[in-house]
């Protein structure tokens, strides 16, 4: 039971688990877990981490899309900014990149969901280590996350 599973269950949020078998040699994290789940690439959501080099964001968006980094700088009210070193994502998430969830990271940060997610059901992104996804109401996953659905992909 990771952070994010047990936050989901606390707050009585209803979601799904879905584990499958991590390959090292995978390119994609979210690719491997959309195939390796039978998901289309447009319900798996991956989670990074900016930084304008004084606060760090969230985005969470699909995995087949490139995060554009003006739309989200705007988005925070940011003039520029910048993905966030890996290593300092998994010492402010408390999770392996691959694996960061958006939910029950160790410093809640702003966070934004691609507005792509409000025209799906359910939506999976990572349930906290490398093969675990949980499955969420998009309305839901913004709840928990006190998000708002922004635009932030490159078209």
């Amino acid at each position: 039971m990771t952070p994010a599973c047990k936050i989901l269950k606390a707050q009585k949020f209803e979601y799904s688990i879905h584990e499958y078998e991590h390959d090292v040699n995978a390119k994609s994290f979210g690719l491997e877990a959309a195939e390796k789940l039978g998901l289309e690439v447009e319900e798996v959501f991956k989670t990074l981490m900016v930084t304008d080099d004084k606060n760090f964001f969230i985005a969470v968006l699909p995995v087949n899309h490139q995060l554009n980094l003006k739309k989200v700088a705007s988005a925070f009210g940011c003039k520029k900014l910048h993905m966030a070193d890996p290593k300092v994502a998994e010492r402010l998430t408390g999770y392996l990149v691959g694996g960061i969830s958006p939910i029950g990271q160790k410093k809640r940060l702003k966070t934004v969901i691609d507005a792509s997610a409000t025209s799906l059901a359910k939506i999976y992104v990572s349930g906290g280590k490398r093969g675990l996804d949980i499955g969420v109401k998009p309305q839901d996953l913004a709840d928990v996350l006190s998000a708002q659905f922004i635009d932030v992909v490159d078209e």
